[in-house]
């Protein structure tokens, strides 16, 4: 009992690390180049 537990636990740790990194690879990134294009967009509107 205590094995199968504990397997279920290691299961939901591996399950949220997969989803911690794929909300959060690459969100500087994406969000660097999302606030230069708003710049652009504003300068161009002056």
């Amino acid at each position: 009992m205590l094995f199968i537990l504990l397997e279920a636990l290691g299961a939901g740790c591996i399950l949220v690390v997969i989803v911690w990194w794929t909300m959060f690879s690459g969100r500087a990134e994406a969000e660097a180049e999302h606030e230069a294009a708003q710049r652009e967009a504003a300068k161009k509107e002056k």
